[in-house]
């Protein structure tokens, strides 16, 4: 049966409530598999495994509620090995950075950062920041609209201050929130956001983050900021230096 991997901590973390299910339909119970001073928190996969919403949450659960009792190194939605053993020999195999990296994460907790232009504020922003722009759409204005071509320049420079802006506008996150995290990883390009960015802040002074982000939006009004967390500390967790035979998966699982 193949093995599912939720996530890696202390072999002396809590254990998860008695009868916790993980994913499936139905679900399969949550187990914990140790060896030396590491556990792993694991079930049976379902054979037709797919990220379905079920099974996504199901997955978030579990990190979840075994994050509450401690440090938990979560790995990723559908990160399997060939059964337990794979799993203690990858246990064996990377004792000494797992224990590292659970020390490291000790206490902490990942926050998601992601801004975007609010369209009309930013507008406003660049062309109050920008004479020559001004300039230009008064004189359109004046003119009733200006010609089309007049009008399609016009455009053509809004939208090239508003893109110089985006990498401005990133950094800016960065540098407002960074010195109240441990640590900050950048994720993944998306369609409309100019940040995102993961921060890793200790859980008792995440209050000061968050104070942080409402500041940042405060100031810098034209920015939309959505901030989720606290979320186990995905973009923080290194797979480690090696991968053993039969658990890949695990090994490479972030």
């Amino acid at each position: 049966m193949t093995t599912y991997i939720y996530g890696i901590a202390d072999t002396a973390h809590p254990a998860l409530p008695d009868g916790m299910g993980g994913i499936g339909d139905p679900q399969r119970p949550v187990r914990v598999l140790r060896h030396g001073g590491l556990a792993a928190l694991v079930s049976d996969s379902p054979d037709d495994l797919r990220p379905k919403r079920r099974d996504l949450l199901a997955h978030q659960s579990v990190l979840d509620e075994a994050g509450a009792g401690g440090p938990v190194l979560p790995m990723r939605f559908g990160s399997l090995a060939h059964d337990d053993q794979a799993v203690l020999d990858v246990l064996d195999e990377l004792a000494d950075h797992y224990q590292e990296r659970l020390r490291a994460l000790e206490g902490r907790a990942e926050y998601n950062v992601k801004a975007a232009h609010d369209e009309q504020a930013v507008l406003h922003k660049v062309l109050s920041e920008n004479a020559e722009l001004r300039a230009v759409a008064e004189a359109n204005r004046a003119a009733g609209g200006g010609t089309y071509e007049q009008k399609l320049r016009l455009g053509e420079q809004l939208t090239e201050a508003v893109r110089a802006r985006e990498a401005v506008d990133a950094a800016a996150v960065r540098e407002a929130l960074e010195p109240c995290a441990d640590a900050a990883s950048t994720g993944p390009e998306g369609t409309g956001w100019l940040a995102n960015v993961s921060f890793l802040v200790r859980r008792d002074t995440a209050d000061s983050f968050v104070a942080a982000v409402e500041k940042l939006r405060k100031e810098q009004p034209h920015l939309d900021v959505r901030v989720h967390g606290p979320l186990p500390p995905y973009s923080f967790v290194d797979p480690g230096p090696a991968q053993p035979a039969g658990a890949s998966d695990v090994a490479a699982a972030r």
